[in-house]
Order: structure tokens, then C-alpha cells, then sequence
């Protein structure tokens, strides 16, 4: 992903509201599947970390990794997540070229 098309989706996901919180539980099962599914739903996603906040590059990158999203941003404590729709016609982000 090119450095266009970072800027690109931070700017889209400036207004948006984180949809899944991590908290106490950790990162569990649940958790992994909401931000599947939200992921699914919405490409573009922000999640805020409540706890584990003094480990918070490993979650990212545990997140990254279980997702098969891209880090887009870390600001403070919330996370931009991207990852492109399977399905063509579901696309709701047209990335910028290269």
C-alpha cells in the first residue's frame, strides 16, 4: 500500500467512531470474529484499545495478523484498520492509484 493511499483512508476514517472496543477480556475469540465481521461489513474500521494499553504495539500487530488487515494508523490508542471486500461488488472503497 502506498503512502497516497494511507493518507487516503486515514482521511476517510477521520469521522468515524470506533465500532469494536478491546477491554479487559483481552483479545479473545469474540472479539477476533466482531472485528471480522465488522471488517466485512465496513472495510475501513477504528478500534480503541481500553486495555493492554502498555502493550499496545503487540495487539496491534497480533490484530494485523489475525485479520489479514492493514494497520493504517495508531493515534493515541485507536487503531485504523482496513481491508478490501472479497467480493467485487461489495466494495464500498475505490483505493487512489498507486
Amino acid at each position: 500500500m502506498t503512502n497516497a493511499q494511507r493518507a487516503f483512508l486515514r482521511k476517510m476514517a477521520h469521522p468515524l467512531k470506533p465500532t469494536v472496543m478491546l477491554g479487559k477480556q483481552g483479545l479473545t475469540e469474540q472479539l477476533l470474529a466482531k472485528l471480522d465481521q465488522e471488517l466485512n461489513a465496513h472495510e475501513l474500521i477504528k478500534v480503541r484499545l481500553i486495555d493492554g494499553k502498555d502493550q499496545k504495539q503487540e495487539l496491534a500487530q497480533t490484530i494485523v495478523a489475525a485479520t489479514e488487515a492493514t494497520l493504517i494508523s495508531m493515534v493515541g490508542y485507536v487503531l485504523v484498520l482496513y481491508r478490501e471486500q472479497a467480493d467485487p461488488e461489495r466494495r464500498t472503497i475505490i483505493l487512489p492509484a498507486g
